[in-house]
Parts: structure tokens; C-alpha cells; sequence
């Protein structure tokens, strides 16, 4: 019992702090947060469910939605994944990374991730120089994470993320931290009824600088020539809630059906109601779908259409899908899956995403 009281001691401080530091849900801030790339889900199982899996994610994808999920790799997990981000745009997203359990009982899984989004080149303009022509900088963006998560016991399991994030052209950076933390609660005779909730993007405010905010200037009295150096408005991490549940039909041998749904507080952003389906087959074949609704606090109905182009806040239009499969390669556990989604989007065609996973 005292792990189950410790869990929920977690929960309610988690959103203790999360209700006290933000704002949840205000259309009115929309656009006004910073390092919004923490809010992109560079892995395919989680996408192809629209993200309704934060009560029962496991392994290194966990990472993204709901960090108690790591807590389940009781070997090695090495995991990468591509995204074309919006078809048409020219971005692409990569990710990697691995997860190892660890202690006597392998009760205990640190992690570690890298994702990185790549613009290609792109032209440097001046006001005399609008065309080009003078060279190309390449923007980079990128995020580090290290976590750590414990099964506390057979149904119980909570887990840590520490993040760095670092965003920089040739000439201006900023660079940041922020903690994930999470927890995961699985009950009922099979172990079908799971609970989720995590927390995410928590962290101090970021700021840009470098020299591309400085100018040189000329002082009128003297004609002296100095460098003048503007300061940038710092500006706030896109915080978040999750909180989820799922349901696993499990009483055919073989076959599994699980429906889950998990609303997302947004701190910068309309709330959101996500929900999926998976079906899967001896474990070695899964197909997944979902759908991303959101909720607008002035109870505007066609500011609620998610596939209103004028009422969403992002590009996605809801629908999303995808599907595993995964093969064993010895008698010891060891399994290979690929991984596929694809995320419906308006303007653009859509991300896909692809990934590879092997299991130690």
C-alpha cells in the first residue's frame, strides 16, 4: 500500500505545481511559448495512436509521452526513428536512443535519447541582398534526453526525464533544461485496466543571444564606432498535463484489442482529447489509429473543429494511423519490429514516420 500512496503523492504534486505555474488551455497564449519542437512526437507506435497511449507506452517511446513506461525494458532496447515532417515542407526529424535496465532485479531503466530536426540550407538575405546569394546557414535543433524509472511494484511504476534543448543558427543560440516526470498504475485480473499520467516540459525560460543580435553604431558627438548588443525577450517552455487510460481485451488467445484515450492540458495551447485503437496479433503483428480532438475554453463549437482551418491551433487535421511488426530472432527473447505511422495534416501532406526497434 505505501507505494500506492507515494504514487498518488506524486500525482497530486504534479499537478499541484503544473496548475500553479500555468494556465492550461488559454487560446490567448497561443504561439506566445518557445522550443516548441518539444511538443513534436518523433516515434511511430505512439503516433499512429495520435498520442492515447500515455497509460500503457512502453520502452524508449516512453520517453515522449509518459517516462513510467521505460520502467517495462528489463534488458536492452535500442531504438531509431525518421519523420518527414509535414510532406512538402523539406524538414526531416531523426531519433535514437536506448533504454537498459538496470539493478539486481532490473527493476530499475535509465535512458537515453537524441532527437534532432534538420532544415537543410537555407539562403542568407540582407535588406541589400534579398535575393541571396551571399551563402546559406543551416539551422539546429536539438533535444537530449536522459531518464530513469522504477517499478516501485507489479502495478505501480513511475519514472524522471531531464532534457536539454538547444536551438542556434551560425550566429544566435539558446540553450535550456527541462524535467519530465510521470507515472504509470496497471489493476484488474489480467492486468487490462491501465492508468497514466505525466508532466512534461517543466522548466525555466529560455533566451536567445549571440553576436547575430549585436550591431555596430556610430556615437553622434564623438563619431566613435561600439557594438551595441539587443537583448531578446526570454520566453516559456510549452508545458503540459497528461493524463490517460486504457483498456486491453485480452480473453482470446493470440488476439488483443485495446481502446485508449488521454485528455492533454496544454499550458500554450487549446486542451486536447485524444483516443485509439490497436489491434494485435500474437504480438508479432499490430495495426493502430486514432483521432485528436480540441477543446476551446470559450465554448465556440467552430473553434472546437480540429478540421476547421481557421478554429485549430496546429496543423494536424485529427486522424492518424499506423502499424507494427515485429519477428523474433532466438529463443532468448531478442525481437526486431518496424515501425510505421502517418499523421494527417492540412496544409502540407501529412508526417510520416518510420522507425526500427530491436529488443535485447
Amino acid at each position: 500500500m505505501k507505494y500506492i500512496y507515494r504514487s498518488f503523492a506524486l500525482l497530486a504534486f504534479c499537478s499541484s505545481v503544473f496548475s500553479s505555474s500555468v494556465q492550461a488551455g488559454n487560446e490567448d497564449r497561443v504561439g506566445q511559448a518557445g522550443a516548441t519542437e518539444l511538443l513534436i512526437n518523433p516515434f511511430a507506435r505512439s503516433s499512429g495512436w495520435a498520442g492515447a497511449n500515455t497509460s500503457m507506452v512502453r520502452g524508449l517511446e516512453a520517453q515522449f509521452l509518459n517516462v513510467a513506461g521505460t520502467a517495462f525494458t528489463k534488458k536492452t532496447e535500442v531504438l531509431f526513428a525518421h519523420s518527414n515532417w509535414f510532406g512538402g515542407s523539406g524538414v526531416a526529424i531523426n531519433a535514437f536512443g536506448i533504454t537498459q535496465g538496470v539493478g539486481k532485479d532490473k527493476t530499475g531503466t535509465i535512458g537515453l535519447s537524441v532527437m534532432s530536426m534538420n532544415f537543410g540550407d537555407i539562403l542568407v538575405t540582407t535588406v541589400d541582398q534579398p535575393e541571396g546569394g551571399i551563402g546559406t546557414f543551416t539551422p539546429n535543433l536539438t533535444n537530449i534526453g536522459v531518464s530513469y524509472a522504477k517499478e516501485f511494484s507489479n502495478s505501480i511504476y513511475g519514472g524522471l526525464v531531464l532534457r536539454t534543448i538547444s536551438q542556434s543558427i551560425s550566429d544566435v543560440r539558446a540553450t535550456g533544461v527541462c524535467f519530465d516526470a510521470g507515472v504509470q498504475y496497471i489493476t484488474g485480473k489480467t492486468e487490462n485496466i491501465r492508468f497514466g499520467i505525466s508532466l512534461r516540459n517543466v522548466g525555466p525560460r529560455m533566451q536567445f543571444n549571440g553576436d547575430g543580435l549585436s550591431f555596430r553604431g556610430t556615437v553622434p558627438a564623438t563619431g566613435a564606432s561600439l557594438t551595441v548588443e539587443q537583448r531578446s525577450e526570454a520566453f516559456e517552455l510549452p508545458s503540459l498535463l497528461n493524463i490517460g487510460g486504457a483498456y486491453v481485451f485480452n480473453s482470446i488467445e493470440k488476439h488483443e484489442i485495446t481502446i485508449a484515450a488521454n485528455f492533454t492540458s496544454n499550458s500554450f495551447s487549446k486542451d486536447q482529447v485524444v483516443g485509439g485503437l490497436e489491434y494485435s496479433f500474437n504480438k508479432m503483428f499490430m495495426v493502430r489509429g486514432g483521432y485528436m480532438a480540441e477543446i476551446s475554453s470559450s465554448g465556440n463549437d467552430a473553434a472546437d473543429d480540429i478540421s476547421n482551418t481557421n478554429g485549430r491551433s496546429n496543423a494536424f487535421t485529427g486522424p492518424t494511423a499506423g502499424f507494427t511488426v515485429e519477428a523474433p530472432l532466438n529463443k532468448k527473447g531478442t525481437t526486431f519490429a518496424i515501425d510505421y505511422a502517418y499523421r494527417a495534416s492540412n496544409p502540407f501532406s501529412g508526417v510520416h514516420t518510420i522507425g526500427a526497434r530491436i529488443n535485447l
